[in-house]
């Protein structure tokens, strides 16, 4: 199973903190003054606290870092983290520390003693965030213990103040699952299966198979899953927690669940990573958990287009033509290039369908914006400069790195083609602004709009701020923020 933390919550008991097994936290500020659970641990400790506040190694330590202390005498617990952390750091910083306690977590309980600071529903998210392994696949059990054990003043106001952020944090790791989850288990019928899970929370989830897709005409999505014995499907998930009549923000993800390239077969080497083609859906599942825990009062549709690309008698070919369901007609060109023919015909039937304020597609779209951006930054490109602006704010709010990228019409050009409306692809050279064009052809006249290419920042090789390394969940707490700044009433 997946493990992540369990967390719960109490008023501060100073005399649990001695008798508390497993580890125990507490915080030290800056300066080295000692709030209540620390003076406890302290005097537990015979002054090993306040020598540790004096001491160089606390001096030179960052605020965030944590350092342990093994085996303190005086205590049941096996060892001490001290979190340099004043009651006025800043919530990037409060959600650093919780990252830097997850590390050293291990398999034992964790006693949290966080009096009343501030910022501690920051620390609690960020701990969160980082207590997570994917091991549903590891036969091996560990001897762990997830509990986690928060001890505050005024601690029922606290759990009220993680509320949300918790719920942001467990649909950060439904997303990590997802995109984590190999392809022989994340079939299409099982995305949509856990998709309508989702229903349970009070999401509206409905399921549109390939007959209704025919009838659609979505024959760019369809073209890129002819090839393959898992059925094509669209996933539509509602959640109306805003006003009646508002227009809804519309979310659209790519999720092609295995991409082999088709009959472009890409090199075998690196093509075990495809399992994450579907990171833009699993964002999408993220935030539409998310926003139903939360009890968001927007409107907001999630939209996902669930495929598999695979090469066979049956697949599409280079040089084929396919009519979109907008009834534009596309010349593929390489078949390997079927995000885009995925996203197009979602996206048309999201506007046709919702009539959105926005829309926001997200995608790990193209091996490009990795040579442009590397892991560091998704690419953001938008047709609304105000959308942009609030989506860019919202991401570095939350420390997820986002870049805004060019749109022109000598990029759309590239997109010519002899023989039908479009290609689908328009060469080498700046390939991600080329795809990022072709979707701009599906947006309606009027209708604000954003692609992310997340192909950089969806699954990574190493460790994150707040991930270890494979799939990172980006792009949850920043759709929330915009949502909650933007779309909430």
């Amino acid at each position: 199973m997946t493990r992540k933390a369990d967390i719960r919550f109490s008023e501060l008991d100073l005399d649990a903190l001695g008798q508390a097994e497993g580890r125990v936290a507490v915080a030290i500020g800056t300066e080295g003054a000692l709030d209540k659970a620390a003076r406890r641990v302290n005097r537990l400790t015979k002054g090993a606290l306040k020598r540790l506040a004096g001491s160089k190694r606390f001096e030179k330590a960052k605020e965030g870092e944590v350092i342990s202390l093994a085996y303190p005498a005086g205590m049941a617990a096996e060892a001490v983290d001290v979190m340099k952390l004043s009651r006025s750091a800043k919530a990037d910083v409060a959600r650093k520390a919780g990252v830097a306690l997850a590390k050293v977590k291990g398999e034992a309980a964790l006693t949290l003693g966080l009096g009343n600071l501030p910022r501690g529903h920051e620390l609690v998210m960020g701990l969160a965030l980082r207590l997570y392994e994917f091991a549903a696949h590891k036969t091996e059990e560990k001897d762990a213990d997830g509990s986690v054990h928060v001890m505050a003043v005024k601690a029922m106001e606290l759990e009220e103040r993680c509320a949300d952020p918790l719920a942001i944090a467990r649909g950060v790791h439904f997303t990590r699952d997802l995109v984590n989850e190999p392809a022989n288990h994340l079939t299409t019928t099982e995305f949509a299966a856990r998709l309508e899970a989702l229903s349970k929370l009070g999401l509206k989830v409905k399921v549109l198979e390939e007959a209704e897709l025919e009838k659609l005409g979505m024959g760019t999505l369809l073209a890129v899953g002819r090839g393959s014995d898992s059925p094509s499907k669209v996933v539509v998930m509602e959640w109306m927690g805003g006003e009646k009549d508002a227009a809804p923000l519309a979310l659209v993800g790519k999720g092609v669940v295995f991409d082999t390239g088709g009959i472009s077969l890409k090199p075998a080497a690196g093509m075990e990573d495809m399992t994450m083609d579907m990171g833009g859906a699993g964002t999408v599942a993220g935030v539409m958990q998310s926003v139903a825990e939360r009890g968001a009062k927007a409107n907001v549709i999630g939209l996902v287009g669930l495929v598999e690309n695979m090469p066979s008698s049956n697949a599409a070919r280079p040089g084929d033509v396919v009519t979109s369901m907008k009834g534009d007609t596309v010349e593929i060109i390489n078949t390997d290039a079927e995000g885009r023919l995925v996203l197009c015909d979602v996206m048309w039937y999201a506007q046709e369908t919702y009539k959105p304020a926005a829309m926001i597609d997200l995608a790990t779209l193209t091996g490009a914006i990795i040579i442009g951006l590397g892991h560091e930054n998704a690419g953001v490109f938008s047709n609304d400069d105000a959308l942009a602006g609030a989506f860019l704010k919202a991401a570095e709010a939350e420390g997820e790195g986002a870049w805004r990228m060019p749109l022109g019409q000598a990029y759309d050009d590239k997109l010519k083609s002899r023989i039908a409306d479009m290609k689908n692809v328009g060469g080498r050279d700046a390939g991600s602004i080329t795809a990022a064009q072709f979707l701009k052809r599906f947006v309606k006249e009027g209708c604000p709009w954003i692609h992310l290419d997340i192909a950089g920042v969806a699954s990574v090789k190493s460790d994150t701020t707040y991930a270890a390394a494979g799939a990172t969940g980006w792009g949850v707490m920043a759709l929330n923020r915009l949502i909650a700044d933007r779309f909430e009433s």
